[in-house]
C-alpha cells in the first residue's frame, strides 16, 4: 500500500476555518509538530510505502493530505486509477488544488474536478463497497449527485457537530467486513441508521476519546495508528485482533486533524 504524506515544512495555524483553530491563544509549536509528524511517517514507513511531498509556502494545511482528493475503489475501466480532486470550501485551502492535481497526474492517476465543494477522503470513506459520503460543513451534498456516474453506490451522511466537520474525524471503517469506529453524536439520526444498516460491528467511541480524534485513525490491514489518549478504543480494537499504535498528535489536533488527516491511501 502506498500512502501520500506531506512534510510540515510550512505547517502553521495562521487562520481559523474550524472550531479547533485558535491561532492567537493556541498557536502551533512547530518543532513539536515536526517530531510528531516524523514519528508518524516512521511508523507508516514500517507498515506501508510512503509517498512523501514537500510542503508549499503559504499552504499550511497541505500537510493534511486526506483532503487532497478521493481515490476511487470501483472495478470499472472508467475509474481505474482515478481521483476526484478536492474543491475546497475555504479560500485559504483553494491553492492546494493545483498542486495536488499535478501530484496525482505524476503518480499515474487520471483526475476529474467537481463543481460542488468536496474535500476528498476527509469526507468520503468506503464501508465495504458503499461510499459513505459526508456533508454538512465542508462538502456539498450535491457533490454526490454531480459525480454519481463514477462514484457507484453512495450513502450520504450528514454531520451536525462543527467540531467534527469532516467524516474522518468521527468515523473510521476498519476492514472489508464492515466493522467501524464511530462517534454517533456527530451525525443526524437518519445518517446513523443508514451507516448501521450497511456496517457490521460498531465500536462506539466515547466523547472524551472522540475529542482526542480516536476515529481519525489509519488502518493498514491489522494495524491501526491512532492518537494517544484513546485507551478504551484501543482496548476494543485489540479485542478484535488489531495491533494499535498510539501517536502523539497534539500539534495537529490544534488545527482539527490527526493521523488519518495526515495521510491519503493511494492504492
Amino acid at each position: 500500500m502506498r500512502i501520500l504524506i506531506c512534510r510540515p515544512d510550512h505547517y502553521d495555524i495562521s487562520y481559523k476555518i474550524n472550531p479547533w483553530m485558535n491561532p492567537e491563544d493556541n498557536p502551533s509549536q512547530i518543532d513539536t509538530a515536526w517530531v510528531q509528524w516524523e514519528r508518524l511517517a516512521h511508523k507508516i514507513n514500517h507498515l506501508a510505502e510512503p509517498v512523501v511531498l514537500d510542503g508549499v509556502e503559504g499552504l499550511p494545511d497541505m500537510v493534511f493530505t486526506a483532503n487532497a482528493g478521493l481515490v476511487l475503489k470501483r472495478d470499472d475501466p472508467r475509474t481505474w486509477r482515478h481521483v476526484i480532486l478536492s474543491h475546497f470550501k475555504h479560500d485559504e485551502r483553494k491553492g492546494e488544488e493545483q498542486y495536488f492535481k499535478d501530484i496525482f497526474k505524476k503518480q499515474g492517476y487520471s483526475v476529474s474536478e467537481p463543481e460542488n465543494h468536496f474535500e476528498g477522503a476527509g469526507d468520503a470513506l468506503y464501508l465495504k463497497d458503499t461510499l459513505i459520503g459526508g456533508h454538512g460543513f465542508r462538502t456539498d451534498k450535491d457533490f454526490y449527485e454531480e459525480k454519481a456516474d463514477i462514484l457507484g453506490e453512495v450513502a450520504t451522511a450528514k454531520l451536525v457537530d462543527p467540531y467534527f466537520y469532516h467524516l474522518d474525524t468521527c468515523f473510521c471503517p476498519l476492514n472489508d467486513e464492515g466493522d467501524y469506529l464511530i462517534y454517533p453524536p456527530a451525525f443526524d439520526s437518519e445518517s446513523l441508521k443508514t451507516i448501521r444498516q450497511i456496517g457490521r460491528m460498531e465500536i462506539e467511541v466515547p466523547e472524551n476519546e472522540a475529542r482526542q480524534f480516536a476515529c481519525n485513525a489509519v488502518v493498514i490491514e491489522n494495524d491501526v495508528i491512532l492518537p494517544t489518549g484513546s485507551e478504551e478504543t484501543e482496548a476494543q480494537l485489540q479485542g478484535m485482533g488489531f495491533t494499535t499504535h498510539p501517536m502523539m498528535m497534539t500539534e495537529f489536533i490544534k488545527a482539527g486533524g490527526a493521523c488519518k488527516c495526515l495521510t491519503l491511501k493511494l492504492e
